[in-house]
């Protein structure tokens, strides 16, 4: 058996016996054999998605292969014009996990020294002490000056990135479950970018980015009933996205607080 014929044989452990629809190429082998993973993957409906990997030369690579997804920040910056409209017109999907971001200290960082996040009440409703005083009572990443952070230098591609009509996706990296996802939705807009255009990125974008925009990310007939009801107006300021009251997930209304069940039962 050649190696990409081995290629079709591995994906189909995915594609037929999983089920599923994207995977991670977590950079295989050369150029050649990110090749043949993309061609089999597109023989059998799959979008896998890659690994940024602190190598520019290699995120051109597959991007140009057609691989469409990309995860984690393009390791350099400014990025100019050229470059923005490359990946726009590629269509491959820019998630770039500021919270662990490349070139400088992680966002999340950033996150910890700035907001309460030992006395969040939700997140010691949801999470267990023992956990919750592991990640947030001592950080062993230090402290750094606002200035060392860099998320705010690569949010600015990502909003010239989606003016520009590019797909990019809101991922937190499994950092913080509860408030990650915030936090990250909050440092992708931080480089400018609209808020509308950073809640597109957080629905519609990204369903749209793994396939499923018939089904989910936006308010529409026929898509699953599936919201996220917020107090105050994150269009007035994107920090608001962390005033979520209820939750419905297929139809069924929870209260945020407690998940006790509000509609139907």
């Amino acid at each position: 058996m050649c190696i990409r014929d081995r290629a079709r044989e591995v994906l189909k452990q995915y594609s037929e016996y999983y089920h599923t629809k994207t995977i991670k190429m977590y950079l295989t082998g050369n150029r050649q054999h990110r090749q043949w993973i993309i061609m089999a993957a597109k023989e059998q409906g799959l979008m896998p998605t890659t690994e940024g990997g602190l190598d520019f030369k290699l995120n051109v690579t597959q991007i140009l292969d057609g691989y469409p997804g990309h995860e984690h920040a393009f390791p350099i910056y400014p990025l100019y014009e050229d470059f923005k409209t490359f990946v726009a017109e590629s269509r491959t999907t820019y998630t770039p996990t500021l919270l662990v971001a490349y070139g400088g200290p992680w966002a999340e960082n950033y996150y910890y020294a700035t907001e309460n996040v030992q006395g969040d009440p939700k997140l010691n409703f949801y999470t267990p002490k023992s956990e919750l005083d592991a990640k947030s009572r001592r950080r062993n990443a230090g402290w750094f000056m606002k200035e060392e952070h860099v998320f705010e230098d690569h949010a600015v591609f990502v909003k010239d990135l989606v003016e520009a009509g590019g797909l990019a996706g809101v991922g937190s990296h499994g950092q913080l479950q509860g408030l990650g996802y915030h936090w990250e939705l909050w440092s992708v807009q931080s480089g400018g970018m609209k808020e509308h255009d950073a809640l597109k990125m957080a629905t519609i974008l990204g369903a749209e980015s793994i396939g499923l925009e018939q089904d989910l990310g936006s308010i529409e007939a026929g898509k699953i009933a599936d919201l996220v009801i917020m107090g105050k107006n994150p269009l007035d300021d994107i920090r608001n996205s962390n005033t979520v009251e209820m939750v419905m997930k297929n139809g069924r209304l929870f209260n945020a607080e407690n998940l006790d069940e509000v509609y139907p039962q």
